[in-house]
């Protein structure tokens, strides 16, 4: 499916209060990570109603965009309304 969200929207979102969430592993974030994301492991997922705002905007990410999507359905499926999909981090363009 064509994932037509792109890292200038993401840019447009974080700019006003969007959470910028990592759903690689603990290790994975460990070794780096996009400015300000919070990491929620796709196998956490479940909790993140504890760790993220379903009021704001949520953009997930990972390496491939595979963690993301799945990520993006289970946040979906848990009440978040406003749940985006970066894909690969590197989609991330902002400044």
């Amino acid at each position: 499916m064509f994932n037509s969200f792109t890292g200038n929207d993401a840019c447009k979102l974080i700019a006003n209060g969007a959470q910028l969430v990592d759903v690689r592993s603990s290790a994975e974030f460990s070794r780096g990570s996009l400015p300000n994301a919070i990491n929620l492991p796709l196998q956490s997922i479940m909790g993140a109603k504890n760790i993220i705002d379903d009021d704001k905007d949520v953009i997930v990410y990972c390496v491939t965009g595979a963690r993301s999507s799945t990520a993006k359905n289970y946040l979906v499926q848990m009440g978040f309304d406003k749940v985006h999909d970066l894909g690969s981090f590197r989609n991330y363009n902002c400044e």
